[in-house]
């Protein structure tokens, strides 16, 4: 940083720092954050002991950077430093998160934040609510692993975290605008079973706070293998949101200034609203009432998606594509899924298929 000061002395970072056209010459104080087992880490030629600062210690350093140690969720480390010219960034080490972070716990927003973003997205998730992460911080995702696909899915996940990242070897200049993809207001998942769709789902909120999870399956009294997929969905999300099991979308979705809302899943929204319509019996559907209701049903929930100010990701299958179903009922289902599909998509910004685990954009 500014030349002077190193964070972390990973082997061969005098080589590493020739190959991005850097010297590490003028360094003056090197910070380790990562916990140390085994042999003493080589120092090259030139460069002072490194130290690993004590939670909550502060130094100045004679360029003016000042430092602080800040304590984490994980053994190691983190640094916030600030820079002559007052602005502050936030390092922390690899699967690490901050520990003890209050609710609007930060003086200001960081400049920037370097950390895991894709293996703690709920430590990002922790910094914003305390307003740490604000809507003009950098937030750039480092300790990235073979673990997440290369090229244009690391970019679109760390997109929807709010999220970038550089090359190795490229310089960040801390305060300087950095254009990142605003995030989608309304998002629309679709998939077949078993797709990955409600995983794909909760990944994109997985980074922010207060997320509201509305669970419109309820509860099967008996029914051992929906219970068991309840269980499953519970223990992926963030301990820190919250569950709401409702069909009744529409004032969900009008709320002002509410925090993120996760729908799972429309199909079972529509289920619901065909059985208050009475559109499983064909009687009642010839007659028109039932159809009459429905669309009245599903008119209000596309309206109150389309007047949405929070943010929206909504799960839904992708059932057109298989086999037709046996029974007049099922292919009305098929169909009414279909329109519903199509009408909500039409109101979202972000629309994508997901199929096989991969997610695949057909809007924004």
């Amino acid at each position: 940083m500014d030349g002077v000061l190193l964070l972390d002395l990973t082997p061969g970072a005098a080589l590493a720092a020739a190959r991005a056209g850097s010297s590490l010459h003028g360094v003056r104080q090197v910070l380790l954050s990562h916990p140390h087992q085994g042999p003493a880490p080589e120092v090259p030629a030139g460069l002072p002991a490194p130290v690993r600062v004590p939670d909550g210690r502060r130094l100045t350093l004679i360029s003016g950077h000042r430092v602080r140690a800040v304590a984490l969720d994980a053994p190691g480390t983190g640094y916030e430093i600030g820079g002559p010219d007052g602005e502050r960034l936030l390092y922390l080490p690899p699967g690490a998160g901050p520990a003890g972070l209050p609710p609007g716990g930060s003086p200001a927003p960081y400049a920037l934040v370097l950390m895991d973003v894709l293996g703690r997205p709920d430590a990002l998730a922790r910094l914003r609510a305390a307003g740490a992460v604000g809507p003009t911080t950098d937030v750039l995702a480092v300790h990235i692993d073979h673990d997440v696909p290369p090229g244009p899915e690391l970019h679109r996940r760390l997109a929807a975290a709010g999220a970038r990242t550089e090359p190795d070897g490229a310089t960040v200049v801390v305060g300087d605008y950095r254009a990142v993809p605003d995030l989608p207001r309304r998002t629309l998942v679709l998939g077949g079973a078993r797709s990955g769709k409600s995983a794909e789902a909760e990944r994109r909120l997985a980074a922010f706070p207060d997320v509201l999870y509305v669970a419109t399956g309820g509860a099967r009294d008996g029914d051992r293998e929906w219970a068991a997929r309840v269980a499953a969905h519970r223990e992926r999300r963030p301990p820190s949101w919250r569950t709401a099991e409702t069909c009744d979308l529409v004032p969900l979705l009008t709320a002002e200034d509410a925090p993120p809302m996760l729908v799972d899943c429309l199909a079972l929204w529509l289920t619901d609203a065909m059985d208050r319509a009475g559109a499983w019996d064909d009687d009642r559907w010839r007659s028109g009432e039932a159809p009459r209701a429905l669309a009245e049903r599903t008119g209000a929930l596309v309206a109150a998606f389309r007047a949405a100010s929070r943010t929206v990701v909504a799960v839904s299958n992708e059932v057109g594509s298989g086999v037709v179903p046996a029974t007049a009922a099922g292919r009305r289902f098929r169909d009414e899924l279909g329109r519903l599909n199509a009408a909500v998509a039409a109101e979202c910004e972000h629309v994508l298929l997901v199929t096989a685990g991969t997610a695949l954009p057909l809007r924004g």
